[in-house]
């Protein structure tokens, strides 16, 4: 069949029957539709027929298949433009792909530049050399410092225990590297989070506070769609990151420390903590382990702040937060995220 011969499909994103076949379509070839798709371009036969697809998330792309009988026709670089000028269209200049290390010739000629290839996965940008510029542009210490630490949170909001984390990690470094998740994937927006954690912070001099932007963390590395055996998902991703965070942002600031706190509630956190502390190990990093802060016997944790914001018990979160991250909670902003959230518990 000739180039010209399939037709386009458009969807923002595609629902009912024809996000089913979109679905139907990946599975036959191995891949898992991703619910977070935002736009979704088809490439059909005269019958109908699904030759190729492609899907955006935000700036990320990604549930790229094509049909094997068409491959070698172009289709892939098709449906990538498209996706593409899509981006352009709604101004989403800064592109990932989350690929297979097969594909890395036909992303490098759609103007692509890989970030970093493990085994099993492949992130790429459009931005040539993108992560090592925001990295050597991220603030400095001044001086020679000799220890040099970093934690990475989302801090969803943040709490005592955050600042406890962060103050006792500060007293083990001469510099400690802050990093707030940067994506709006969280109860909490991220410019929020990040302005709690600046307030929070204040008088601990020897923290250089940073967003993660796309790099850290975020929807472009930790995508599962493509992975076959979806229980190894979760590991891949957390390699991925973990590679990235050494390869680029260990190296260039001199990191030498990644402070966590322990994870007695959440299992997903947990194996993360464990597959840090084999890959950093690789790179001659410590990673140290801080007790949770307790509060009447019981750990301090975000998740008890937003419960508590769904039950209205906020003389608990008192005793659970900063006075700066209490404000907030009870100002008109932070009532209407304690009303989403109780909406969403309502709603299952």
């Amino acid at each position: 069949m000739e180039y010209s011969q399939f037709y386009e499909e458009f969807g923002t994103p595609f629902t009912g029957r024809k996000k089913k076949r979109v679905q139907e379509f990946l599975k036959s070839m191995q891949l898992q539709y991703d619910e977070g798709v935002e736009y979704t371009v088809n490439l059909t036969t005269q019958d109908g027929q699904i030759a190729a697809t492609g899907s955006l998330q935000q700036n990320v792309i990604k549930c790229v298949a094509v049909d094997d009988r068409y491959q070698g026709e172009g289709l892939s670089s098709r449906v990538v433009t498209l996706l593409l000028n899509h981006a352009s269209e709604v101004g989403q200049q800064h592109l990932f792909v989350f690929t297979k290390p097969k594909n890395r010739a036909m992303f490098s000629d759609l103007g692509f530049f890989p970030i970093i290839e493990t085994a099993d996965v492949l992130l790429m940008e459009n931005v040539r050399d993108g992560i090592k510029q925001y990295v050597q542009n991220l603030e400095r210490p001044k001086g020679n410092p000799k220890t040099i630490g970093a934690i990475v949170a989302n801090c969803n909001p943040f709490t005592n225990g955050h600042r406890y984390l962060i103050e006792t990690a500060a007293s083990q470094c001469d510099v400690l590297h802050l990093f707030v998740l940067s994506e709006d994937r969280s109860a909490f927006p991220a410019s929020v989070r990040y302005q709690l954690v600046k307030e929070g912070i204040r008088g601990l001099e020897n923290v250089i506070l940073h967003h993660t932007s796309d790099y850290l963390i975020s929807s472009a590395v930790f995508p599962t769609y493509f992975i076959k055996e979806q229980h190894r998902a979760e590991a891949i991703n957390c390699e991925l990151d973990l590679r990235i965070f050494c390869e680029y942002f260990a190296k260039e600031l001199g990191i030498t420390k990644r402070f966590v706190g322990t994870e007695p509630f959440c299992p997903v956190t947990n194996a993360y903590n464990s597959a840090m502390k084999e890959i950093l190990g690789e790179y001659g990093i410590e990673v140290v382990e801080i007790l949770r802060k307790k509060e009447d016997g019981v750990e301090i944790s975000a998740s008890r702040v937003r419960a508590c914001m769904v039950e209205g018990d906020y003389e608990t979160i008192r005793q659970l937060v900063p006075q700066t991250t209490f404000d907030f909670l009870v100002s008109d902003e932070g009532q209407k995220i304690a009303e989403k959230l109780a909406k969403e518990k309502k709603n299952g």
